[in-house]
């Protein structure tokens, strides 16, 4: 079993970033599945009775970011890191291609919309990352943006982006928000092997697409788009976690112990009751306790 070291998956701000270099796979992080299940139930316990703080706090909200190629994991993580969480503190967005009314707005637009208020956490399914991923990867979808054509000169829309990006994610920070990235790094191999499952197991078949497919032609593309949007964007603010994503376990313990980290770090307490206010409460329950008699 090896020991959890959060500050190996944090991209450094300023940093080059060459995936190839970026382990998909590591050593088991628990002895046995039993063991996995005790410490990730731990972690989620743990989650829960730290965001019933946060709500109660109301001073930050929490933003999570899950980026991804097909097949990673991002909904299994979410699913079972966050299965103790109460729905009333937590939201869920995932992104999917932008409506026309959303694509008559900049492209940080509708997940400015999403983010989550102070007490809560949001979860972005995929995100505004999406418009330096997938876009860069098919330009075609950047020229039906109907953006101004003076504005598309070459690799300067990607930059310009890029500084929107971390602009806001700066913005946010100031104003109460931390956001952790998490880009789950699954091998083209172990992709394989699980759209694989995904054909041959009857209960899966729904979870593949034809499209899936399409885009796995394009994987160097992509790890050329994420290498470059993660040197870009991970800061000191907004860190990317790049998350060993082809042993699910692994990567879902990184993910809740990467959570914790940051809950502890805000300093959350529930908020004190002034004198008054106890006062007062003293005297409605002398009524309530009345009442037995």
């Amino acid at each position: 079993m090896s020991k959890i070291k959060l500050k190996d998956f944090r991209v450094v701000e300023g940093r080059k970033v060459a995936l190839k270099k970026w382990p998909t796979d590591i050593p088991k992080m628990y002895s046995s599945k039993d063991a996995y299940k005790e410490t990730l139930g731990e972690h989620v316990k743990e989650l829960s009775e730290l965001q019933q703080i946060h709500y109660a706090d109301d001073r930050y909200a929490l933003l999570l970011i899950f980026q991804a190629m097909d097949a990673a994991g991002k909904d299994g993580v979410i699913r079972h890191v966050m299965s103790g969480i109460n729905p009333q503190g937590c939201q869920v967005y995932s992104f999917k291609h932008p409506s026309r009314k959303e694509l008559d707005h900049d492209f940080l637009w509708r997940t400015n919309c999403a983010l989550p208020e102070r007490g809560r956490i949001g979860i972005f399914n995929r995100s505004y990352y999406e418009e330096v991923l997938i876009v860069r990867v098919h330009p075609e979808i950047l020229m039906s943006q109907q953006i101004p054509k003076d504005l598309l000169n070459g690799n300067d829309v990607w930059k310009n982006r890029f500084r929107s990006i971390n602009n806001m994610e700066h913005h946010l920070y100031h104003n109460g928000t931390r956001i952790i990235k998490f880009f789950l790094h699954l091998s083209k191999e172990e992709q394989r092997r699980r759209f694989l499952r995904r054909i041959d197991e009857h209960e899966k078949n729904w979870k593949f697409s034809i499209a899936d497919i399409e885009e796995r032609k394009y994987w160097d593309d992509y790890m050329r788009a994420y290498e470059e949007c993660l040197a870009a964007t991970s800061t000191e603010r907004a860190p990317w976690y790049v998350v060993p994503a082809d042993d699910k376990k692994n990567a879902r313990l990184i993910v809740s112990s990467i959570m914790l980290e940051t809950f502890k770090s805000l300093k959350m307490s529930y908020p004190e009751t002034s004198e008054e206010r106890h006062e007062e409460l003293l005297e409605i329950r002398k009524m309530l306790v009345a009442e037995e008699e």
